[in-house]
């Protein structure tokens, strides 16, 4: 058995600064989220990126590649403290991670924060690892459903990361089977919090599509929806044994892991920073909501919840709104449009004789936009044949005096 992977970042169309990092390497595949600004969530993702690299080895087996990644990650937690502790301009940076190690016919999962993995098996989409946040807590614990907390304010409050936070690390670890034929999908909030599951299984399910072109489609749905926070992706197909690829396996660091993180002085005193120049442009310009971390309480969730049922009231009320204005403005251009045909008239049949009608001929199903307005003492058999066929297919005036007219030059005909 083999794999084939590719991966894939973008800096997406609002932020400034790439804060995502991805790593497909032999047998080690992550994405990891940096959070908090310009305070530091590029620095924390690469950091973390860059040292649990160091973990792509090959194991003897599956639990054991477990205890090396999760011993890894740990150590790259206490590094991200200690820098924090050195460089108080860092303080609330952190990362998520979620990663697979594959061992033989077996993959090691390592998840921590809101990044996803996703498996495409036997032509379905399922989403492996579960969102470390107050939102997702609030679905499992059916106090909110799926869509509301697709638009929850709060979403991006996380209750387990990487960094400099006040809880010890838990990380979801979990074996799988790797079965040749799957694909498996890692990617940051920016691609799953604005693409649909359906999209994305669209792309992933076809077979003709390789993971670089799949990761590209990806990143080109998120830039469809907008991309408002960077997009990261990392694919990876697995081969059954003897399979051919187009390249051979190589190492690759994607957003901020492609750069150094250094340590510089700056007006006296020394920063960490990635080595990729910020103009201050970047620095002034409004950034969308970042990541957050909360310490998980029942006040919290409370709150939490409080918040989803207001913005679904508003949300109610604001749809309600709409509707009654439109039925407003549908009403006053029907009227509008009602009083324009009265001010029509034309010449037609009513009852055998030649009659005056305001309004317009055409209707619109049930509803009739003229009535009668003068029944005439001239009777539609006493005309002529060509007197008759006008008459059967009305003759329009754009006033009573313009049909009155007309009325006269008609009768005048059979003189």
């Amino acid at each position: 058995m083999s794999v084939h992977a590719f991966a894939a970042s973008n800096i997406g169309k609002v932020r400034k600064s790439n804060q995502d990092s991805g790593y497909a390497g032999y047998n080690f595949f992550f994405v990891a989220d940096g959070m908090g600004g310009h305070a530091g969530g590029d620095i924390a993702s690469a950091m973390v990126s860059q040292s649990v690299a160091s973990a792509d080895k090959q194991y003897g087996s599956a639990e054991e590649a477990i205890k090396n990644v999760d011993a890894s990650l740990i150590a790259a937690n206490e590094k991200l403290t200690s820098t924090v502790a050195d460089h108080q301009e860092l303080r609330g940076m952190g990362t998520t991670f979620s990663g697979l190690m594959f061992v033989d016919n077996k993959i090691a999962l390592s998840h921590i924060g809101d990044s996803r993995i996703y498996r495409v098996s036997n032509g379905n989409l399922t989403q492996v690892s579960k969102d470390h946040t107050f939102v997702q807590r609030l679905v499992d614990t059916g106090r909110i459903t799926e869509e509301e907390a697709l638009v929850h304010p709060r979403r991006n409050v996380l209750m387990r990361v990487l960094g400099d936070v006040e809880i010890e690390v838990e990380i979801d670890s979990e074996i799988h089977d790797a079965i040749p034929g799957d694909r498996w999908l890692l990617c940051s909030d920016g691609l799953s919090g604005f693409v649909s599951d359906s999209v994305i299984a669209q792309i992933l399910l076809n077979k003709t599509v390789d993971p670089e072109e799949a990761s590209e489609l990806l990143i080109y749905e998120a830039l469809e929806q907008g991309a408002p926070d960077n997009v990261t992706v990392v694919i990876v197909d697995v081969l059954a044994a003897g399979v051919q690829t187009s390249s051979a396996p190589t190492a690759k660091f994607v957003g901020s892991a492609e750069n150094e993180v250094v340590i510089a002085e700056h007006k006296g005193r020394r920063i960490v920073e990635i080595f990729n120049p910020k103009i201050l442009r970047d620095l002034l310009s409004r950034q969308p909501d970042d990541t957050e971390f909360a310490i998980e309480s029942e006040e919290l969730l409370e709150k939490i919840l409080n918040e989803t049922r207001a913005k679904v009231r508003w949300r109610k009320v604001r749809g309600a709104t709409l509707i009654l204005i439109l039925i407003a403005f549908l009403l006053i251009l029907l009227n509008s449009l009602y009083n324009y045909t009265q001010t029509r008239y034309y010449i037609g049949e009513q009852d055998g004789f030649v009659a005056i009608f305001q309004g317009i001929r055409e209707a619109f199903g049930p509803l009739h936009f003229s009535k009668l307005y003068e029944k005439t003492s001239t009777l539609v058999n006493d005309l002529n044949p060509y007197q008759k066929q006008l008459v059967e297919r009305t003759i329009s005036g754009d006033s009573l005096l313009d049909v009155l007219t007309k009325l006269k030059t008609l009768l005048k005909l059979g003189g």
